[in-house]
């Protein structure tokens, strides 16, 4: 959406990470040293995206919230339509494949804020395994999408976000981050409280898989090795996971991982080494690469972010 690299405007959120084998390129978050994972667009989408190609489909690997203020349009998510109105407010999940050209959202006026989940506290602190399933996150899960705000509670969301992006601008200020993820949050709650259901379980075999992951990411262990613990092949699991979630079965280890990575990075003092040691990773070199590889900052930069003044 707005904060596709393909634009290459300074400061853009995400850059690109990878391509899929049917061409389909994958946006990562581009973490910016001291700042919250968080990114706030208010555009004019004929103006943002005035240089998308047509037709450009892409997939983030991270969260993406769009709130319409005025106008209409449209775009594609795993090649449905999906129409935007004003007062609306639209999710859309890692993993999903959204079509989108500048002609396509001409009429639309609306805030996207783009981030990863832990940026919120409470989800932070939770495997992110359960992401797809938390309460927070309720907008995001599989047959949500979308959500229409009443017509007095649109002037709220539209300074929720003007004061969102008040702070992500300058995170240097006193108590930016605090408020940061204070403001986000309650933006979630908002959109989670729009959502036509509470989010689902995963399904029985979804949870075999993720209980798999959780009880082995700390080993080296592969694709291969959860999918024959559970008897199947990991050809089969990856097509099951990435019709389901977006994701095939090694995203999901490399995300249990590397959200453990960060855990660590944050609360103890532990060297690289032994982070790697206890994340399933070979070694502090192999976890370096793996870390910059996903987040575009390598992990003892990361860690000086988090105590810098």
């Amino acid at each position: 959406m707005a904060h596709s690299s393909v634009t290459e405007a300074p400061g853009a959120a995400s850059a690109l990470r990878r391509v899929r084998s049917d061409g389909t390129p994958v946006y990562r978050y581009r973490q910016r040293p001291g700042a919250p994972p968080v990114s706030v667009a208010r555009f004019d989408a004929a103006a943002a995206h005035a240089d998308l190609p047509p037709d450009h489909r892409h997939v983030h690997d991270f969260l993406v919230l769009l709130h319409v203020e005025e106008g209409t349009g449209f775009f594609t998510l795993d090649g449905a339509e999906r129409r935007l109105h004003a007062g609306e407010v639209h999710a859309v999940a890692p993993g999903q494949v959204i079509g989108v050209s500048a002609s396509q959202l001409a009429d639309c006026r609306a805030w996207s804020v783009a981030f990863t989940p832990d940026a919120v506290p409470a989800l932070a602190s939770v495997s992110p395994l359960t992401w797809a399933h938390h309460p927070l996150l309720a907008l995001f899960t599989p047959g949500a999408g979308c959500g229409r705000v009443d017509g007095p509670d649109r002037e709220s969301w539209s300074t929720w976000m003007a004061d969102l992006a008040d702070e992500v601008a300058d995170p240097d200020r006193l108590g930016a981050h605090e408020a940061v993820a204070a403001l986000l949050t309650r933006i979630l709650v908002a959109a989670a409280r729009l959502a036509p259901s509470a989010p689902g379980t995963p399904g029985p075999l979804l949870e075999r898989v993720f209980a798999e992951i959780e009880k082995r990411f700390r080993e080296p262990v592969t694709a291969t090795d959860i999918a024959r613990a559970l008897g199947y092949t990991p050809g089969h699991l990856t097509t099951v996971l990435r019709r389901r979630t977006g994701r095939p079965l090694l995203e999901w280890i490399t995300e249990r991982r590397m959200t453990e990575v960060r855990r660590m990075l944050r609360e103890t003092e532990l060297p690289l080494d032994a982070v790697a040691a206890r994340t399933g990773l070979r070694d502090a070199t192999y976890l370096v690469r793996r870390f910059r590889a996903r987040y575009g900052i390598t992990p003892q930069r990361w860690r000086r972010t988090l105590t810098a003044p």
